[in-house]
């Protein structure tokens, strides 16, 4: 039976029992597993009334929220959770993501490491506090979570792209392109690691593997506005006009609709030459001015410059 047609089954034992509260459980999991947040909260609030001591309610309650980023209320239901019962180690896992979330590092801390007091090899802990230290840019304990998640666990493409970045933000960038090059062969289509050594790449001006790492980022994430900005300077770097006004047609085809990628593209035609196409691109980025990171008036001046 799939899961479908056992929604559909537990909600026909609900309309003959409404008091039946284990079909209601399981139908609120089932729901919440399916997606269906709005209907499994409203599940899982009537149990809660009922059953008040119920820390498994309470925990699910807090994954629907999070999954619907409520993440306030997720906290609240995996704090009732963990009143009821102190030792549940799951809630206190999801607590300290819905911390991070909140901006509540100091908690997130604090959960994590009770975590680890009950398993010092819990990799994917070590990991989420090597974020929380991230966010803080505290590089060097955060280098240190994420290494010992490598310790555990060498095949946790997320803890060697971080570090890639720590290197990166530090300045050492041959340190950081080996992690790069790292995450590229534990996942060959993750497009961020291509985009991180295309701009390593850029930086030493390697332009051909530059222009050679944007291109796999674009081929695996078609709307990646940044990779298209830097290779279209590479394209006009090298007055290959006609390859830039491809890859800005590309970007425009691709990328979502802001006043940013419009003043690219009015940027890109005027660098060719196209003083048409470069005024028709300036008044569409006026009009998304609100997506745009410079003034109307700087705008402006780029057609009369």
């Amino acid at each position: 039976m799939s899961k479908l047609d056992k929604i559909e089954q537990l909600q026909r034992l609900l309309k003959q029992d409404s008091e039946n509260s284990q079909a209601r459980r399981q139908l609120a999991v089932l729901l919440m597993d399916c997606g269906f947040n709005e209907e499994a909260m409203s599940h899982l609030l009537y149990l809660s009334r009922i059953f008040q001591d119920d820390e498994g309610i309470f925990y699910n309650l807090g994954i629907v929220y999070e999954k619907m980023k409520r993440f306030e209320k997720a906290r609240d239901a995996y704090l009732k959770a963990l009143d009821i019962n102190p030792d549940f180690v799951d809630a206190m896992y999801n607590l300290g993501l819905v911390y991070t979330e909140l901006k509540e590092y100091k908690s997130a801390i604090e959960c994590f490491d009770v975590i680890l007091d009950f398993d010092r090899e819990d990799s994917n802990t070590y990991f989420n506090l090597g974020l929380v230290y991230f966010k803080q840019k505290d590089y060097l304990k955060a280098m240190e979570n994420f290494q010992r998640t490598i310790d555990l666990n060498d095949e946790d493409l997320y803890a060697h792209f971080y570090i890639g970045n720590i290197f990166k933000e530090l300045g050492d960038l041959g340190s950081a392109r080996e992690k790069f090059e790292k995450v590229v062969e534990l996942s060959p289509d993750y497009s961020w690691a291509y985009y991180n050594l295309a701009v390593i790449d850029y930086e030493e001006n390697n332009l051909e593997n530059a222009a050679n790492n944007l291109k796999n980022t674009i081929e695996m994430n078609p709307a990646d506005f940044e990779a298209y900005k830097i290779l279209i300077k590479i394209e006009l770097k090298q007055q290959n006009f006609d390859r830039a006004k491809l890859i800005v047609g590309a970007a425009l085809e691709n990328c979502e609709k802001t006043g940013n990628l419009y003043y690219l593209a009015a940027c890109t035609y005027k660098a060719c030459g196209d003083k048409k196409s470069c005024e028709k691109y300036v008044q569409e980025a006026a009009k998304n001015h609100k997506t745009l990171s410079i003034s109307v008036k700087r705008l402006k001046e780029l057609v009369a410059g």
